[in-house]
């Protein structure tokens, strides 16, 4: 993801999280930290093809050995094309090169689509963040990723 992203990754991150969608200044402030020699930031998007339209986005933070997946959404017209597991094996790729020995994410308790997706990967289950999602106060669901073994030699 380049800076010339945003306003097409905005518009899909609004259409997807009309309640708890992320800033402009959010994604600047991440991509900041994504394009130098110490970066501990990936962010990526997925185009399609015949007209270019950003389908799909997803990031990474990596601090101190510990990968967090920031965010990662793939447009409606995309679901069940297999690219929400291309990004996310995209950022447990670059988790690697981060050198991270795990990788944690939050997902919506009622987004169960998600969530089968993350356990495909070998993410658990390992606690809840309460009314995380505002407005609505929905819970967050926190899963880890903690062998990287078998990404490492692929």
């Amino acid at each position: 993801m380049r800076w010339w992203d945003i306003d097409p990754v905005m518009e899909l991150e609004h259409e997807l999280f009309p309640d708890d969608a992320w800033s402009r200044g959010m994604f600047w402030s991440e991509l900041a930290e994504a394009r130098h020699p110490a970066a501990t930031r990936h962010y990526v998007v997925a185009e399609h093809e015949p007209d270019r339209r950003i389908v799909g986005y997803a990031g990474l933070a990596a601090v101190a050995g510990t990968g967090d997946v920031q965010t990662i959404a793939t447009a409606r017209d995309q679901w069940g094309t297999g690219l929400g597991a291309r990004l996310l094996a995209e950022l447990l790729h670059q988790a690697t090169a981060f050198e991270c020995h795990e990788v944690l994410l939050e997902v919506r308790v009622d987004n169960i689509r998600a969530q089968r997706l993350y356990e495909r990967f070998g993410f658990e289950p390992i606690g809840f963040r309460k009314g995380y999602y505002q407005p609505g106060n929905v819970d967050a669901l926190v899963m880890r990723l903690s062998d990287l073994t078998d990404l490492r030699s692929a």
